[in-house]
């Protein structure tokens, strides 16, 4: 009877030491902070670096647009494309080809 206890929870202690590792690799492997999410992070981490860099270089170009626009002297093609853009006019024999919005701006000339 001793024999048949003792391996019972021999055997008891196993199944319950299993399930215990089972239970911490499932949640490093698929829990909220586990290798899964851990993936999925950085490839939020890369989409994000990615719009920044983006947006960085759309601010620098703008500030050099607005540079161009301040001071002293004003640049005449940027003055006379601002102009031209705002005012909605366009030359004898030109074609103007209208570019749907997009991203909130408006559309303009290329």
């Amino acid at each position: 009877m001793r024999r048949k206890q003792k391996g019972f929870w021999q055997t008891f202690s196993s199944v319950i030491g299993a399930c215990l590792v089972g239970y911490f690799v499932y949640h490093t492997v698929q829990g909220d902070r586990g290798w899964v999410a851990m993936i999925r992070m950085q490839h939020e981490v890369r989409a994000a670096e990615a719009t920044l860099e983006r947006l960085q270089a759309e601010r620098q170009e703008l500030q050099h647009r607005t540079k161009l626009l301040q001071g002293k002297v004003l640049d005449p093609d940027l003055l006379e494309e601002k102009s031209r853009e705002l005012l909605n006019y366009s030359r004898p024999g030109e074609i103007v080809v209208l570019i749907p919005e997009e991203n909130g701006q408006k559309g303009n000339i290329p």
